[in-house]
């Protein structure tokens, strides 16, 4: 090769950009009754999120939870509904937008989709592979690894990708539970909704999963579904109830809380099986029986307000918290497109490209 065609060949493949992918869970494209059932047999016919054999999950999905499910959700969905649509749609939509404004036009090329419906995933790596990216970085807007929800997004996206003659290089982003400015986006929340009240209680929230999926991603029979997430190392840096235990301890020692008035739990359960523990029903409970008047509550493991924020912890346990004698259920503000979280999301890209 000449040293003109040389660098002609370097400033050819310099100019490629690199592609972000934005993930998030999914939403139903309306509140239509046909829509959210639509959605929910999409997300709950994943491998990952229902592990049962193919059949089975197929006629519990199709015969049982999407029937009679989809209406009374469709009901909760309308709820939560916005002259923009779905929240945790145009949230996502709203910090692409932003990160497009920080990053480099002429390095990075975003786009963003949804695991379940639209806009999806395939259509979004379509667009960056026209494009002829050099690098694809994949961002699953799950601040805690789960097989269900980051693991989901990476399989899905392998499996695509599986299907193209030219696979440029690809990176993915598994977790951030202990990046700072995560820390920090979810610290300046915190503060300013402290200002309201003096709180008994701090509750940290984080959607469930359940017990068996731990099980699964156990490292060498560490996980015991217990004390073994007091502390977060090599051997559980990818279990999911460990990394939430370590998501509240990082919050709350930034916050400056103390440690007796902190509490974890999970939500969300769905079906007879036993998920992990806490659950936060119960610590509602709990709290009554103890006299708790004042709760504020945090949901590190959503970074859009969504249907499992703002309705279910929102609304429906401070209803159950207030009607067993609480005062105040004030919840936390997910995280959305704040400074702070874009900021965020801007190193977690560049730092990989």
């Amino acid at each position: 090769m000449s040293p003109s065609e040389e660098s002609k060949h370097t400033m050819s493949t310099s100019q490629a950009k690199i592609g972000v992918l934005l993930v998030n869970l999914g939403t139903p494209d309306s509140t239509k009754t046909g829509d959210v059932r639509k959605y929910l047999r999409e997300f709950l016919m994943d491998g990952r999120v229902i592990d049962f054999p193919f059949i089975p999950r197929w006629m519990l999905v199709n015969l049982i939870i999407a029937p009679f499910r989809a209406p009374k959700s469709a009901g909760e969905y309308r709820k939560l509904w916005t002259e923009r649509g779905s929240p945790l749609l145009f949230h996502t939509q709203d910090l692409k937008d932003r990160l497009v404004q920080k990053l480099d036009p002429k390095k990075y090329l975003v786009a963003m989709a949804m695991r379940y419906q639209n806009p999806s995933i395939k259509k979004a790596l379509n667009e960056l592979n026209k494009a002829n990216v050099k690098k694809i970085i994949v961002l699953p807007l799950f601040p805690q690894y789960a097989s269900a929800t980051n693991g989901s997004v990476i399989d899905r996206v392998m499996e695509i990708a599986r299907g193209w003659q030219i696979i440029p290089e690809m990176t993915f982003v598994s977790n951030y539970v202990d990046h700072p400015l995560f820390l920090e986006a979810w610290s300046e929340l915190g503060r300013e909704a402290m200002e309201k009240h003096d709180y008994d209680k701090f509750l940290f929230s984080y959607h469930g999963l359940p017990e068996r999926q731990i099980r699964k991603g156990s490292v060498e029979g560490h996980c015991k579904l217990g004390t073994c997430c007091a502390a977060y190392g090599l051997k559980n840096q990818f279990c999911y109830r460990a990394q939430c235990f370590q998501t509240t301890r990082l919050v709350a020692a930034k916050l400056g809380l103390p440690e007796d008035k902190v509490v974890t739990c999970f939500q969300s359960r769905l079906g007879k099986d036993p998920w992990i523990k806490p659950y936060t029903e119960d610590l509602i409970k709990q709290f009554a029986k103890e006299g708790v008047k004042k709760v504020l509550v945090f949901s590190p493991a959503f970074v859009a307000d969504c249907l499992e924020t703002t309705v279910e912890v929102g609304e429906e346990y401070k209803e159950q918290f207030e009607e067993l004698g609480g005062e105040h259920w004030d919840l936390v503000p997910s995280l959305n497109s704040s400074d702070t979280w874009v900021r965020c999301v801007e190193d977690l890209i560049v730092s990989r490209s």
